[in-house]
Parts: C-alpha cells; structure tokens; sequence
C-alpha cells in the first residue's frame, strides 16, 4: 500500500483542516522537470495549478518548462510563475546584491513575455535558503520585487514557513515581511513537517494556506520529493523511495511537490 489508492489518516485530517479553516484550499504541484505534455491530461484530473519555471530550477542547467505555458493552459491548468534566485554566496554586497535583483527582475519579466504571461502575473521569487535573511538577501529580495512591481507584473516569494534551526526560531517568511514595507508581496511558504503538513495526500480540498504556520500565505508547498526525513517522519504516505508520485502516471519517476494555495490559478497567469 502506497497510500495513494485510498483516502488515507493524513489526507483525513486535511479535509478536517480545511473546514475548520472556513478557507476553500485548491491543490496543485510543482517540480523542476517539466512533466510532458502526454501526462498534463493525466496530472490535471489531480491538480488545479502547475508551478512553471521562467528560468533554470535549482541545480539543473536548463529549463525544460520553457516553451509548454500553452500546452499546460489547453489542459485546463492555473499556474504558479516561479523564477529561481540567487544564493548568498553570489550576491557579495549590498550594493552588489540591488544591482543582481534588478537584473534579474529584468531576465523575469522577459521571459514572461515571452513564455506568454501578462502584465498583472505573479511571479514568485525562489528563496532556497532560511532562517534570518542578511542585509545582502534583504536587498536583492526587494530590488527584484521593486522591479517586477515596476514593470507592471506582481511580486511573490517562495520561502521557508519554518522556524529556523540556529537557535534563532526565525521564520523567512515572517523576516521577509516585517522589513518590506509598503511592498506588495504575495507569500507561498514552505512547511513539510508533519504536522502541520498531511504528508503525500492528494486530498481535493487540501488544507488552507493560513494552516502552514503563517497566516499570511497564499500559497503552502506541504510536501516535497524526497521526502525530509528529518522532519517529514511521522508522515508514513510516501513511497519507499522517500518520493511523492502524482496518481494516474504511469510513467516511472514522475514525482512532484505538493501544494495548497486560496486560487486555482495562484499566479493569475492564465490568458483567458
């Protein structure tokens, strides 16, 4: 058993949550290869939303999402635009750091444009990294958003919803939050550790986005391939292999990440 045939323990408290919330929760995936588009009719009997890379996901050195925004909308797709930013290391200043956001808010908007997404768009910062932003991060993260929010697009963050592990007990998202401002800043947070997270349920009413710990968030990835065994293991409803496979594909590998978020279309980037 695999836990994906049947309604299971952890997929029950989340349909709890979501009443509990009084906050209707859409359910949606992400992932850094692109699925296919054989699979996108399959994937969609599961999920209201797909995350789409504007640029290269962590750690690969391509990005195979470009070109298939049209083929992800026919199937009846909502989407959530994310655009993978820079890690500490590579900022070096502050001055260096605002210079580097700027630049890159402008690789984002093109490539929005050119993948088809519209002014008015979400696009969400990738923020790999936790715990206390430093004033380096703090300032490539509000360049990139003052340029996104300029060129007519809106600005999103994908961050840690987790309390950091340093002694510090800091929240990424809430560090973010609390020094930005009058910015206009759409939050999907991260927290797959269970509880609050369901584990691999794929629950049609997942639980609301407010249930990850930060009740600002729109968005909520509960779940991620491989699993965190450091703090994903009370949840028993991954495969053996520590990953989360989408149901109906039988292609081997196809694993996702799991999300919950307040929209069907959490980036607001369909065309019509």
């Amino acid at each position: 058993m695999n836990g994906r045939s049947l309604l299971s323990t952890a997929g029950v408290v989340s349909l709890l949550l979501a009443a509990a919330s009084g906050q209707a929760a859409h359910l949606g995936f992400d992932r850094n290869d692109y699925p296919g588009d054989a699979n996108l009719k399959a994937l969609r009997q599961t999920f209201s939303y797909s995350g789409y890379w504007l640029n290269n996901p962590p750690g690969a050195t391509s990005n195979s999402w470009a070109g298939h925004r049209a083929a992800v909308e026919s199937a009846g797709f909502g989407f959530l635009v994310l655009f993978n930013g820079r890690l500490y290391a590579e900022l070096k200043t502050v001055a260096n750091a605002e210079r580097l956001g700027r630049a890159d808010a402008h690789i984002a908007v093109s490539s929005a444009w050119r993948e088809g997404f519209l002014q008015g768009t979400i696009i969400f910062l990738d923020q790999e990294q936790g715990g206390r932003m430093l004033p380096e991060q703090k300032a490539y993260i509000y360049a990139w958003i003052d340029a996104i929010s300029a060129a007519g697009f809106h600005a999103g963050i994908y961050c840690s919803g987790m309390s950091s592990q340093d002694g510090q007990n800091v929240v990424t998202a809430e560090d973010i939050r609390q020094t930005a401002g009058s910015r206009q800043i759409t939050y999907w947070a991260t927290n797959d550790a269970c509880p609050p997270s369901p584990g691999c349920s794929f629950s049609p009413r997942p639980s609301s986005p407010s249930q990850s710990g930060v009740d600002f968030a729109e968005v909520w990835q509960f779940a991620q391939s491989p699993q965190r065994k450091d703090v994903v293991g009370r949840c028993t409803n991954y495969s053996r292999d520590g990953n989360c496979y989408a149901p109906g594909i039988t292609e081997t590998g196809l694993h996702v990440d799991l999300n919950a978020a307040t929209s069907p279309d959490p980036s607001h980037g369909r065309s019509r």
